[in-house]
């Protein structure tokens, strides 16, 4: 009998993809008014260039293991007393106006200041512009009372935390929250999934876990032993990982729930 469900944050019930998204239009529309250049080419350019020079800290395999990636990286102030973290604090302002500048020369155009400006703006706008699934507050209404409820997340935790400040009707539903950088390993990692069930005092038989990335969420629980369900909004190609149960839609949970 299922007793707990573990939930996924990121593109599970925030829809993060979307806020980064939408904070790179806001700000690469800063550099089609100064100069006239294509938003769309030049958040590529930056983006390209945010994965290039974010590989090559020493901090990288680090956020491998916990999961923080390129992007979160040009918004998030990681304020933890980890030590890797705080490398990370002490590069991030320099990665971030790097990666700017770096895309704005791919673009033709050499201008450190504007660099510097565009590093400024963009956390400001991810900040201003969080996004949930519609399904997301429908489907915890219906879980809430019924089963325990645990978010399962990977990250930074002074980010992670950041990201459930600025959605704070979230967090009430979730008996625990977990950040694997608290932890000090991530998902895929089973420790971190048998950590929660030790949290949860509950089996492996006994919970569920939900999320949209195969190789994290679904592959970290399929090692514990745990169901999985498999969020796949966007009709994404299988791989060879495989879901107990795979869905387009959160509130599809329900009925998969009603049989176990």
């Amino acid at each position: 009998m299922i007793k707990a469900i573990f939930f996924d944050l990121d593109d599970t019930l925030l829809w993060d993809q979307k806020s980064i998204k939408e904070a790179f239009v806001a700000t690469c529309k800063v550099a089609e008014k100064r100069y006239g250049l294509d938003p769309d080419q030049l958040e590529e350019a930056v983006r390209e260039a945010a994965r290039e020079i974010y590989s090559s800290y020493e901090f990288y395999p680090f956020t491998q293991m916990i999961g923080i990636n390129p992007f979160e990286g040009l918004w998030g102030d990681f304020l933890d007393d980890q030590e890797d973290f705080i490398k990370m604090k002490e590069i991030i302002p320099s990665y971030r106006k790097e990666a700017w500048t770096t895309g704005l020369k791919r673009m033709g155009i050499d201008d450190p200041d504007l660099g510097y400006e565009l590093a400024e703006c963009f956390p400001k706008e991810r900040r201003n512009l969080p996004f949930v699934y519609d399904e997301t507050f429908k489907l915890l209404d219906r879980l809430h009372g019924e089963y325990r409820l645990l978010l399962l997340t990977n990250g930074s935790p002074d980010l992670q935390k950041t990201k459930l400040a600025i959605t704070p009707e979230l967090v009430p539903y979730f008996d625990d929250i977990i950040i694997s950088g608290n932890f000090g390993k991530g998902k895929p990692d089973p420790s971190i999934f048998e950590h929660a069930l030790s949290r949860m005092s509950l089996s492996k038989e006994e919970v569920i876990m939900v999320g949209d990335n195969l190789m994290t969420d679904i592959l970290g629980a399929n090692r514990t032993g745990i169901k999985t369900v498999w969020i796949n909004r966007h009709n994404k190609e299988r791989n060879e990982i495989i879901p107990t149960y795979e869905i387009q839609h959160l509130e599809e949970l329900i009925p998969i729930l009603g049989k176990l």
